[in-house]
């Protein structure tokens, strides 16, 4: 996949002076654009810059002298603290805040990014949640961070199940709900299972539905099975069985799936840092920030962006969470997709590919 276009584009040399900088509320043209440099130069690098980088990486002619002043305004205001007695600063959250809120330049995906996206979410011969577990792996690569999805919870009746033959050894589940949701799952069988089987397994599952949920049904089918009360054959229970299944991390119960929790340890250069990072893990796997992240998701129509101890969520500092609800059909949200990551992610560059990702998340679903 083409690389998504970098969100920190440098606003041109010939064509910027001070008094064209950034307009930022409470902030003056050239603290602006200071700001503005010692941010990206974060993000791009993670190490302290001091005044004399920044004289040679401004767009504008300023000495030393003049941007240590403007330095000094910007930590008295807690944008920016200097990690030890050197004289590089670092952001702080609320300086990145200023920054991804009025300071941004924010990416775009090309049309080759959209449809690699989309074919890489695609639901096709899929069940829904390989498909989420494939979308949270997908940011993570994209974020070189952990990809997070929570993963509806279907609590809609099912209307109609099929069991339909692919090919020696595999069959396809198709799940449809009564709020239209449907899901298809393949399944492992018994080489050279006839059709009979198959038409059987159907007429079986169908006949018990009754306005019964996936898991309902499945416990109906169980116990029938388990006390040799049902017409089956030993292949169709089978069929049966694996077709109604509840997966480890599935939707039915609403779980949070997440790919690439190593990149997150791969910043930690401090145990105190390790053990923030092990907490927020244990806060992940909790039901009730389960219930929270779809919380905040719900607020926005769009992209939300927690940075560091401000996000409530996890009060994590060092650690930044990009997330978007997603919606189906009738534009009711039933999940959230994002990263969590260092809070030098690659905003411009992420933004945008979780808000797309949402979207083509909610058009599968449908």
């Amino acid at each position: 996949m083409t690389t998504p276009a970098d969100p920190t584009t440098r606003v041109d040399d010939q064509a910027t002076r001070a008094d064209e900088a950034p307009r930022t509320p409470g902030l003056a043209g050239r603290s602006a654009l200071i700001l503005r440099e010692i941010v990206e130069a974060y993000v791009a690098t993670g190490e302290p810059v001091g005044s004399r980088t920044l004289s040679r990486r401004l767009p504008v002619a300023l000495s030393p002298a003049t941007i240590r002043n403007v330095m000094a305004d910007l930590e008295e205001s807690g944008l920016i603290f200097a990690p030890h007695t050197s004289a590089g600063r670092l952001p702080t959250d609320r300086g990145l805040r200023l920054f991804v809120d009025g300071l941004l330049e924010r990416g775009t995906l090309t049309p080759e990014e959209e449809e690699a996206i989309a074919a890489r979410c695609s639901a096709e011969g899929r069940s829904i949640e390989e498909m989420l577990a494939e979308a949270s792996g997908l940011l993570a690569g994209l974020s070189q961070a952990a990809g997070l999805v929570l993963a509806p919870k279907s609590e809609s009746p099912l209307r109609h199940v099929e069991f339909v033959a692919l090919g020696p050894g595999r069959v396809l589940a198709v799940l449809v709900s009564e709020d239209g949701t449907v899901e298809n799952r393949v399944i492992e069988a018994p080489q050279g299972l006839p059709p009979s089987t198959l038409i059987q397994a159907s007429n079986y599952v169908n006949s018990r539905l009754g306005g019964r949920t996936l898991d309902e049904v499945r416990r109906v089918i169980e116990e029938e099975i388990a006390a040799h009360r049902t017409e089956l054959d030993a292949l169709s229970s089978k069929v049966v069985e694996a077709g109604l299944a509840t997966r480890s991390g599935g939707v039915s119960g609403g779980a949070l799936i997440i790919r690439g929790q190593a990149r997150l340890l791969a910043d930690v250069t401090a145990l105190a840092q390790l053990d923030a990072i092990r907490t927020l893990f244990e806060r992940l796997e909790a039901k009730e920030t389960l219930l929270q992240l779809l919380e905040l998701a719900q607020q926005s129509d769009g992209v939300q962006i927690f940075i560091g101890a401000e996000n409530r969520l996890f009060e994590t500092a060092g650690v930044t969470m990009i997330v978007s609800p997603y919606r189906n059909t009738r534009e009711k949200v039933v999940g959230a997709i994002g990263v969590i990551g260092p809070t030098r992610i690659n905003y411009g560059r992420i933004i945008p590919a979780v808000d797309y990702t949402a979207k083509v998340i909610g058009r599968l679903l449908g």
